[in-house]
């Protein structure tokens, strides 16, 4: 089995909670990418972190993090940077993120940083998230696209609060275009795609994405489970399984992992049945991550998943 490269962003989010009836803010390491690379090792596959770290204690802390997840980080550079907060509050259904540090310490990576051996060594190759629209790293990531050997896959994770006006949306929206056009697969959530494509629903979207070239796309619905669309077959709904969150950080990333997980093993189905079979564990996966407060840190194995939804 060989491994996934995962270029993205790795920052520290601030996560807003309650302490002797005050709010205070708790510390985890997060950043889309860096827990879709914890998934993966979590889940039994090989994974290379690539992105631009800073160069103080929290970077450091990330590093070690990664590390001792088993994530490889043959990819990453350090630059001088103090490493990117992510402040999270919780006013709606959706968690609202607030982005502080400028320049972002993950939004440094250039193309001419790329380790051309790792991403060509790569069975999968994961790029998307707010590294995108960072110029010089979306530079990078169309290069790894065009290096790339094995399967590509997408997910925006788009952040609206990074999105200055009309015109951001609209290039985003370009952005995702030109890499759903020669993606393998596709994720993104029911909240992404209303932004991107609003008044559209998750079928049409799928069916969308599809037809700019994308093989096969998932939009998940939060606790009403994904539409998929695959091998030129209807979008269908997938159901999730009944969960009792308490939190739902990650959990997004974590049916991307999940998927990265089983390309790495078996690489894509044939059928659409086989893909319906595959979205459905990344949604128990998802299921169990939201029942553990923390994005990376509540990422499951394999076998935590198969205990926890048994029947």
């Amino acid at each position: 089995m060989g491994y996934a490269m995962v270029l993205g962003e790795a920052l520290v989010d601030l996560i807003e909670t309650e302490y002797d009836g005050a709010p205070v803010y708790r510390q985890a390491i997060g950043g889309g990418p860096l827990n879709v690379a914890v998934g993966v090792a979590r889940l039994g596959g090989a994974a290379q972190f690539v992105g631009s770290l800073g160069d103080d204690a929290l970077a450091g802390r990330i590093r070690d993090f990664l590390a001792s997840a088993g994530v490889g980080l043959d990819g990453a550079v350090t630059v001088p940077a103090a490493t990117a907060l992510a402040v999270i509050t919780h006013a709606g259904a959706e968690p609202d993120f607030r982005f502080y540090g400028e320049p972002p310490s993950y939004g440094l990576l250039a193309a001419d940083d790329l380790d051309v051996a790792v991403v060509e060594g790569a069975d999968v190759l994961y790029c998307g998230s707010v590294v995108l629209l960072r110029p010089t790293v979306l530079a990078a990531a169309r290069r790894a696209w065009s290096l790339a050997t094995g399967l590509r896959v997408f997910d925006p994770n788009v952040r609206p609060r990074l999105l200055d006006g009309e015109a951001a949306l609209a290039g985003l929206r370009e952005v995702v275009a030109e890499f759903a056009a020669g993606a393998h697969v596709v994720k993104l959530s029911d909240a992404d795609a209303a932004l991107l494509y609003p008044g559209e629903p998750a079928e049409g979207v799928a069916a969308y994405l599809r037809e700019l070239g994308a093989a096969t796309v998932v939009v998940t619905l939060g606790a009403d489970g994904a539409v998929l669309a695959a091998a030129d077959a209807d979008p269908v709904r997938v159901p999730a399984p009944k969960v009792n969150p308490v939190d739902t950080t990650g959990a997004g990333d974590s049916v991307m992992a999940a998927i990265i997980a089983d390309l790495l093993v078996a690489g894509e189905p044939g059928e659409p049945a086989g893909w319906i079979e595959r979205v459905a564990f990344a949604l128990r996966v998802a299921g169990l991550v939201c029942e553990s407060p923390g994005g990376a840190t509540s990422m499951p194995t394999r076998a935590a998943v198969l205990a926890r939804f048994a029947d």
